[in-house]
């Protein structure tokens, strides 16, 4: 097995392709060791000494390390980790829900002509572009004018991720939905 690595733009994370499939639908996001839980991979990799968070995708794995670990010595254990998960044919997820990860902003029963209309320009132009570099947006709410939007993976706590936010995602949401004011992180 063949585990290709990325950078990011967030120092702090690289993105692990394995060449298969991590997550069928959906994402999921762990921050700590106790949310990991129900993920024997990202378990695994919170067990190896600097690793503050693992991001599932559908087909990469984002890792992100404390300030004073060094990729050089804590890239090798993370594929190996990586490696062990795939190759023994241990669950990515163990839950009630097959995909196990967060779905995408599709539109939900209730939702506004609005808020469906932001769901999937979201979906179809954000996400994608966010996924190469690592990471996914989630919608939370629209609300007097703004856009509420969580940051996962490499993008959470990325320096530039405001700037992605705000020149990027703002722009492209004001432009095609005029009742749009702004974007705030969750």
């Amino acid at each position: 097995m063949f585990i290709q690595t990325e950078q990011t733009p967030n120092p702090a994370t690289l993105k692990f392709l394995p060449g298969r499939t991590v997550l069928a639908s959906g994402t999921a996001n762990f921050s700590d060791a106790a949310a990991a839980a129900r993920s024997p991979l990202a378990t695994k990799l919170f067990g190896l000494p600097g690793v503050e968070g693992v991001f599932l995708g559908y087909d990469f794995v984002t890792v992100t390390k404390s300030n004073d670990q060094d990729w050089y010595q804590l890239k090798p254990s993370i594929l190996g980790a990586i490696m062990e998960s795939f190759t023994t044919g241990q669950p990515i997820m163990i839950d009630d829900h097959p995909s196990g990860g967060t779905p995408a902003s599709t539109a939900a029963e209730g939702d506004s002509e609005l808020v469906v209309q932001i769901k999937e320009l979201i979906d179809t132009r954000v996400r994608p572009a966010v996924a190469q570099d690592g990471g996914d947006i989630v919608f939370h709410r629209f609300e007097d004018g703004v856009v509420y939007l969580e940051m996962h993976g490499s993008c959470s706590g990325c320096p530039s991720s405001t700037a992605t936010l705000k020149a990027g995602i703002e722009n492209m949401l004001r432009h095609y939905i005029p009742e749009v004011q702004a974007v705030q992180s969750v």
